[in-house]
């Protein structure tokens, strides 16, 4: 993808990354920070979102530099045959995401359409969702732009609307919400959102224009975007005493555009994960197409959306920090700090790197159990990626007392 007519400016970057910011997952998960209040609750989503956002851009780097997507580029630290136990990872939470994206709308649609029209199936509104995001799949990420472009002026024009009628009830900057939650939880809470996405994000920056453009437009385009939605979800949730998406828009009389905000929140955001876990797939087997695999899993997604309940969401997020967190500090560390920049060929497993990631997630989970103050993401990543300057330094020890 060398060619600019071919490759994708930073403007729409800002777009995918917008699109992707702006979803009902992330209005709930602010939701969940509202016990804090509103002062101490904005200041956990601008601190958890701006570390958030650099880590993602750090990654999305790799992808451009490199050309090769997200879940590829884990072969440089962990060989060929890590990088396939990491795509099968990837490939469980992106349709775990699918999954949940979707049925957390079709709640949502439920609610507002039988408030409105009487009409009560949440399995035919996740039908109705996994369609549409299955159709932005078959248009393509390369094809998508001016689809794009529609769908988040039209986000963007409805989340103001959304926005004006929450805060003009100025009474909830001095309101708390019922429940428990520490400001290092609230800070985990936001900073697992965009590391969720660090598995993604090579995947599209591999089509940049520019190093630059690539960084700037997603990084800037989700911080905005998510922290928007964190920030909507903790007023309405202070406004309403309920984090429920559908309760804080049914509260605001937006009719129609209230469905509107769910649907197409949820397609532009949901439509990354379904192509992201068939970029993933192509790294296992690089024959497949990519699409179809995306397409598929939108569907697999779709079903297990209709017949699961899936209610352990804070749990979920926990699983990918654990998972990733560790797994990118090595990857980053290796790439930037000793500039392992390069797929290794021949080499299929990176055994001490596997040990090391191993020792994060068993950290990671540890970790939570205690209140610390920036969460548990940010002194995971500190510690594996001071081990791994350790490792480095004990095999460049070893070797040169072997010569």
């Amino acid at each position: 993808m060398n060619s600019n007519s071919q490759s994708i400016p930073s403007f729409h970057f800002f777009l995918i990354w917008f699109g992707a910011a702006v979803s009902i997952s992330e209005i709930l998960t602010g939701g969940l920070i509202a016990p804090l209040g509103f002062a101490q609750g904005l200041a956990a989503i601008v601190i958890g979102h701006v570390i958030g956002v650099l880590l993602l851009g750090l990654c999305g780097i790799i992808g451009f530099r490199n050309k090769i997507p997200a879940i590829e580029s884990t072969r440089i630290s962990f060989g060929k045959f890590g990088s396939y136990g990491f795509s099968v990872l990837n490939i469980l939470q992106l349709v775990g995401w699918t999954a949940v994206m979707i049925i957390m709308a079709a709640r949502s649609a439920n609610d507002i359409s039988n408030a409105l029209w009487g009409f009560n199936s949440t399995s035919a509104w996740c039908i109705v969702i996994g369609a549409l995001i299955c159709i932005w799949i078959a248009t393509g990420i390369k094809n998508s732009a001016k689809l794009n472009y529609a769908a988040i002026s039209l986000l963007f024009i409805l989340t103001v609307i959304l926005s004006t009628v929450v805060f003009k009830d100025t009474s909830i900057f001095s309101r708390t919400s019922d429940g428990t939650m520490s400001f290092g939880a609230a800070v985990e809470l936001s900073v697992i959102m965009p590391l969720s996405w660090l598995p993604l994000i090579a995947d599209y920056t591999r089509f940049g224009r520019s190093s630059k453009g690539s960084f700037w437009g997603s990084v800037s385009g989700y911080f905005l975007g998510s922290c928007w939605m964190y920030i909507i979800g903790l007023g309405g949730t202070l406004l309403t005493a309920n984090y429920e998406p559908s309760a804080m828009l049914l509260a605001a009389n937006m009719g129609i555009a209230a469905l509107g905000i769910v649907v197409l929140a949820t397609v532009t955001t949901t439509y990354l994960d379904a192509y992201s876990a068939g970029v993933s797939y192509l790294n296992i087997h690089r024959n497949a197409n990519e699409k179809v695999i995306a397409l598929l899993m939108c569907a697999i997604g779709t079903l297990i959306a209709i017949y699961t309940s899936i209610e352990q969401y804070i749990d979920f997020l926990y699983y990918i920090g654990s998972v990733f967190a560790p797994l990118f500090a090595i990857l980053l560390t290796e790439y930037f700090v000793f500039r392992k920049t390069g797929i290794r060929e021949g080499h299929n497993l990176f055994s001490a790197n596997v040990i090391l990631w191993l020792i994060g997630v068993g950290l990671y989970y540890q970790f939570v159990k205690y209140d610390l103050p920036f969460g548990s993401t940010i002194p995971v990543m500190l510690i594996i990626s001071l081990l791994c300057v350790v490792k480095e330094w004990l095999l460049t020890l070893f070797n040169k007392l072997r010569s």
